[in-house]
């Protein structure tokens, strides 16, 4: 019998320090050497190297000179990703999504034409980095304005900052929101 605990004990030991130690270490090791910059959690980067998002997570953007992600049930808490919870029947998600859409239709001008359904729904994540390309040209005009650039460039904007479906058939065109407000401050400055 004490034989069969200690052979116990050494299996369990064994299993935990390849399982629990060595397995992750190499797969930490390839993934850092393979795919740096998504082992570092596809930071996007100032030209001075500092981290200023993640191409994996959204942000909240409040002024009318940038794009808006998503909303997020989550109020962009990386931490605390998740949905709401509430199913397309419950009058509380019924009432956000027309607060919502009330709040688009009054930022972007009540002739903005049909608005997409990403910019009044949350993601199941809460943290979805990406809008449709029909969501950002709807922002388009607003942004524009607010910055005092010519539509046709910050639709172009748009256009360069669209990403194809993966592999050409896998999801939807999409654009990365905190990549396309990078890319309008490049092209016209910071807001002031």
């Amino acid at each position: 019998m004490v034989r069969e605990i200690r052979q116990a004990i050494l299996f369990n030991l064994v299993t935990l320090l390849l399982l629990g130690g060595l397995y992750p270490l190499v797969l930490w090791g390839v993934g850092a050497v393979a795919f740096p910059a998504q082992a570092e959690g596809s930071l996007v980067r100032r030209p001075d190297g500092t981290a200023i998002g993640s191409r994996l997570i959204a942000q909240p953007f409040e002024r009318m000179e940038y794009f808006r992600p998503r909303p997020s049930a989550v109020g962009f808490n990386a931490a605390g990703s998740g949905g709401s919870n509430l199913g397309p029947s419950n009058p509380d998600l019924v009432k956000e999504v027309a607060e919502r859409l009330a709040a688009v239709r009054a930022r972007e001008g009540e002739d903005a034409g049909p608005v997409p359904s990403e910019l009044v729904t949350a993601s199941g994540s809460g943290l979805d980095p990406h809008i449709p390309p029909a969501a950002a040209a709807l922002q388009a005009a607003r942004v524009a304005k607010a910055r005092g650039a010519p539509i046709e460039r910050v639709s172009a904007l748009i256009e360069e900052h669209t990403e194809p479906p993966l592999l050409g058939f896998l999801g939807r065109p999409r654009v990365d929101v905190l990549e396309l407000n990078l890319a309008l401050d490049t092209a016209f400055g910071p807001p002031r």
